[in-house]
């Protein structure tokens, strides 16, 4: 994909850049702490890249869900102080989103410089991509860099909107998440093809499923993405976790795969227990033998051997979603054997952002043990997808 990136830019010694970043990180409800700083993580090489250069740096980015309004649990000011740790350089940590305040902090900005704002989604406008918003936010800046893959997939007004004022360019995580997931979209990759698909919405998986339909080979189903599954193949689910309106696209998705022999791999076994918890009375079940009063939350011991013997006579597995409750103890056992499998296999492995990242994580498996760990969970997902990205498709350089 031919897009500008920062060695585009000529000279940034002096310009004040606007840098879309995504600092979307999970915040402990109780503490207020950053429980995982990947994001942020990945993020320094751009920043760093852009202080050095003299560029004076104007930080955006949003944080959680405050559908436009301000809510201090939601304000950048832990991540703000995390990152400034981080680069061990002060980080001028901002209140407002916009305002005549901002405009004449960012005014009087020197080589160098950093300055963050605040949640960007503290406004309407944002998410809304309002023109006049978008204008006023762009006029802080000379320079557009987008760095936050993970919200490539929205066009709001600090990850696509700012392209039409300003000129835009690809930070180099932007730049490392397009190369490394062209290679799997646009090559030819590695057989057998291994997808592995777990969490629970079947909505946000139909895309990339239907997209490498006729071009994988083995398509592992589990978490309760497979309980909506099971149950249109008319196997009892009792209460678990299952979209029982999806059934149709389901069924359609069974149909195309049973005419590949072996490609449809669902549990046959089953963790079940009564409750959530780290305390659960977990007990193995066969698929079709779900007590009365239990929920599915993992996969059992004789699907997590299947999936590990696919996994290592795959050439590129591509895995998005956990294939059960990882978060509680009882329940973490198939993500982890899917995960060592993965990790121990030489083949191209893929992880797409979010929980499947964060389960990786938790469990303490190398991230140098896979090919790609990306953070972006829908963007991961859309861009496999083939879908155009609004986040993307603003670096693309003018054809000739």
């Amino acid at each position: 994909m031919d897009i500008r990136t920062l060695k585009d830019i000529e000279n940034l010694e002096g310009k004040k850049v606007l840098l879309r970043v995504d600092f979307n990180v999970p915040i402990n409800k109780t503490t207020g702490e950053i429980e995982d700083d990947t994001r942020i993580v990945e993020s320094l090489p751009t920043i760093k890249f852009l202080s050095e250069k003299g560029a004076k740096i104007i930080i955006i980015s949003h944080l959680g869900r405050p559908d436009g309004e301000v809510k201090d649990g939601l304000r950048l000011t832990k991540i703000g102080e995390h990152l400034s740790k981080l680069l061990s350089k002060p980080i001028k940590k901002l209140d407002e989103v916009l305002s005549e305040n901002i405009k004449a902090e960012t005014g009087k900005m020197q080589n160098g410089e950093i300055i963050l704002l605040e949640n960007m989604r503290f406004r309407k406008e944002e998410e809304e991509c309002e023109p006049n918003f978008t204008k006023e936010l762009a006029s802080l800046g000379e320079i557009f860099i987008n760095d936050a893959f993970g919200t490539a997939h929205r066009r709001h007004a600090s990850t696509a909107g700012l392209a039409d004022f300003l000129p835009a360019y690809a930070g180099l995580l932007m730049e490392k998440e397009i190369t490394e997931l062209s290679k799997v979209l646009n090559e030819t990759p590695a057989k057998p093809i291994t997808m592995i698909f777990g969490g629970a919405k079947i909505d946000t998986k139909i895309g990339i499923i239907q997209h490498f339909l006729d071009k994988a080979d083995y398509f592992l189903i589990g978490g309760g993405l497979a309980n909506t599954f099971l149950f249109a193949k008319g196997i009892n689910v009792g209460d678990s976790l299952c979209e029982k309106d999806k059934v149709d696209v389901a069924k359609q998705i069974i149909e195309k795969l049973n005419s590949k022999e072996g490609a449809l791999n669902l549990p046959t076994d089953a963790i079940v227990a009564k409750e959530l918890s780290n305390e659960a009375q977990a007990e193995e079940v066969a698929i079709e033998s779900l007590p009365e009063g239990m929920k599915i939350f993992d996969i059992g011991q004789k699907t997590a051997e299947n999936f590990s013997e696919i996994i290592k006579k795959s050439g590129t597995v591509i895995w998005n979603g956990p294939v059960g409750v990882y978060e509680f103890k009882p329940f973490m056992n198939g993500t982890k054997q899917v995960a060592e499998a993965i990790a121990d296999s030489e083949c191209i492995s893929i992880i797409g952002g979010g929980d499947t990242a964060d389960s990786v994580k938790k469990l303490g498996i190398p991230p140098e043990k896979f090919t790609h760990i990306s953070t972006g969970g829908g963007a991961c997902i859309e861009f496999l997808s083939g879908d155009k990205l609004p986040g993307i498709e603003i670096l693309r350089k003018t054809q000739a």
